[in-house]
């Protein structure tokens, strides 16, 4: 049940970092103005505090493995907000950081 948590709490946390810099980068360099700038930083906060409600207490492991979410996250995102296409590099690098991220977080420790 903790692995699971820790899936759905990496997934919202992406949802706000990513989507929080997209509202910032749509907000300059879409000239969308300061609702949206706003509202970006409002989400890369509320990254901040979701990151804080994983089971593992060890920050630099949190974060560490979290690098490997962003990654294929952030592909994810581009595929549906800004119809990027991801080859197949994209494809296995994603899928070679969630590996990492699995072994980071999930791996037995004695």
């Amino acid at each position: 049940m903790l692995v699971l948590r820790s899936i759905a709490l990496f997934v919202l946390a992406a949802l706000a970092e990513i989507g929080g810099a997209w509202l910032v980068w749509q907000g300059v360099r879409e000239h969308r103005g300061w609702i949206w700038i706003g509202a970006g930083v409002i989400a890369l906060g509320l990254y901040g505090f979701v990151a804080t409600l994983q089971p593992d207490a060890n920050f630099g492991r949190i974060l560490a493995a979290y690098g490997g979410v962003f990654v294929a996250g952030s592909l994810a995102w581009g595929v549906v907000a800004d119809g990027y296409r991801p080859d197949r590099f994209d494809v296995i690098g994603a899928l070679i950081c969630l590996a990492g991220v699995a072994v980071i977080m999930y791996a037995p420790r004695g």
